[in-house]
């Protein structure tokens, strides 16, 4: 018996030809078992419980992405809600107030004005 991986999952093709092969089993009439692990009976069991798993991992999965969908929206729904309420704040008492610096904003007055700069004199290019 192969020691359990769990690192890595048996990939989608073997897996399949084990499925055919499970299936095929039911053709053959006078087989008779060895190994207890390799019974009828067993393989039955061990193939309900991974149809089992599949369809729980499934299950869990799309939970998972309407979890995080919900987790979105949230999030959404908050960053508007600060956005109005700090305009909100901007609005009520300017925008050069203490208050809307508390919410996050710059005060208009912190802002440099612009300079003009000197435009240089083009100097001609030597021959």
């Amino acid at each position: 018996m192969t020691p359990v991986d769990f690192s890595r999952r048996v990939r989608a093709k073997t897996l399949s030809a084990d499925i055919t092969a499970y299936h095929g089993l039911s053709t053959v009439s006078k087989y008779t078992a060895v190994r207890p692990e390799a019974s009828a009976k067993s393989l039955e069991t061990s193939y309900g419980s991974m149809i089992a798993q599949q369809k729980r991992e499934a299950e869990l999965a799309a939970n998972m992405k309407s979890a995080a969908d919900a987790a979105r929206k949230a999030e959404v729904d908050f960053h508007d809600a600060v956005l109005a309420m700090k305009e909100s704040v901007r609005g009520q008492f300017g925008p050069n107030s203490d208050e809307a610096q508390a919410v996050g904003y710059k005060k208009k007055s912190e802002y440099k004005r612009p300079r003009r700069t000197r435009r240089q004199p083009a100097t001609p290019m030597p021959a």
